[in-house]
């Protein structure tokens, strides 16, 4: 089948996009699903930062690459051997499929699982397959969804299946945004009520992991950032204190206002001065979570003095180390009870022909989360 397409064929091209227009919106082909696929209409797909990373470059993808990650849709067609969705089920797509028999998901991590870690990376999906083709030529896969497309065809295990009481266009948040803030807090970190937890860095990401501090009885709920826009909506959505990263003495000034620093500070900017902050204001016997994805050259030191006499702990978060078929479903749950209102993260929608501007505008942090709403 024909469908439109977005299509990064060049990292690195100059800002703004509007201008350079790195993106191109092509009429591909789109194969059908082999054993174990999914071919999903796609009806939203939200812009992170993380599609903006494989724009400017500084996490290179394999080129040309059919673009996005986070979305929702409905079952279009089943390939052989699927049994886990059907035909009209609404489904929320997750970034990294997940093989079900690694060693790392056979121990529930399936935020690791190798298979499908070796699969983005090569551009293909789980089958190791490519499904895209532009004037005869293989189209890349991102994150095995490409969700900036009319259609997708994805791994079985790429898709959650979803109540249909949720919206999809707000269910495509909880494809990543949700998955990792909410993830990051619940999971990787164990929030428990009454800890304290920062957040530096307020992107649909984080944003989503203040919302996971208060769903968690937080008692103390920082959140930190360089605007001040981003600091009015995280006390909106449950921070019970805020401060301009650009402040001065800002690490004093957390610790004064939160009795010596937080049980659980979390970097989620991608930034290395916003992880030593939050490595800063964690208190002795607190963690220090990252789940930001800075440049690969990017570089931190820490004494190892404090990791043993203040019992520190750095730990990393990917997918907020979600088990995707268990923990997006569980996190709808809780907005459908409206203990997570993440429909609150949503800055603005538009069509897939605004796309490069709309990159633009998630460049210079005028937005939280927007979505590409499909016809």
């Amino acid at each position: 089948m024909q469908m439109r397409s977005v299509i990064l064929r060049e990292s690195g091209l100059p800002k703004p996009y509007s201008n350079s227009k790195p993106l191109k919106i092509e009429l591909v082909e789109l194969t059908p699903p082999g054993p174990m696929e999914v071919l999903v209409k796609i009806k939203a797909a939200g812009v992170c930062h993380s599609d903006l990373s494989a724009i400017n470059g500084d996490r290179p993808r394999p080129l040309p690459v059919a673009l996005g990650h986070e979305a929702s849709g409905v079952v279009a067609a089943i390939g052989p051997s699927v049994e886990k969705v059907e035909v009209g089920d609404h489904v929320v797509m997750s970034f990294l499929p997940v093989c079900g028999h690694c060693s790392y998901c056979a121990e529930g991590r399936a935020s690791l699982c190798e298979p499908g870690y070796q699969a983005n990376a090569a551009g293909t999906l789980l089958s190791g397959g490519k499904h895209i083709r532009l004037r005869g030529y293989e189209i890349n896969h991102h994150s095995g969804v490409s969700a900036f497309s009319e259609y997708a065809v994805v791994s079985a295990s790429s898709v959650v299946k979803v109540t249909k009481d949720i919206d999809l266009a707000t269910a495509a948040l909880f494809g990543c945004a949700v998955m990792t803030g909410v993830g990051a807090v619940m999971n990787t970190c164990g929030v428990r009520p009454g800890r304290s937890v920062a957040v530096i860095g307020l992107g649909g990401v984080g944003l989503s992991a203040i919302l996971g501090a208060v769903a968690s009885g937080a008692s103390d709920i920082v959140a930190i950032d360089l605007i001040q826009a981003k600091l009015d909506l995280a006390k909106e959505l449950g921070a019970t204190k805020t401060f301009l990263a650009t402040s001065p003495n800002i690490v004093a000034q957390v610790k004064g206002a939160t009795s010596g620093g937080v049980d659980y500070a979390i970097e989620m900017a991608g930034s290395k001065k916003a992880f030593e902050l939050a490595y800063e204001i964690t208190r002795r016997g607190g963690m220090t979570a990252t789940a930001g994805l800075a440049s690969a050259n990017s570089r931190f030191e820490v004494s190892p003095l404090p990791l043993v006499g203040e019992e520190r702990t750095i730990k990393g978060s990917y997918m907020g180390s979600c088990v995707p078929s268990r923990d997006i479903p569980r996190y709808i749950d809780l907005y459908l009870k409206g203990k997570l209102p993440v429909d609150k993260l949503l800055s603005s929608t538009g069509p897939l022909d605004e796309i490069n501007e709309v990159f633009d505008r998630l460049d210079r942090a005028e937005i939280n989360r927007h979505l590409v709403l499909m016809d």
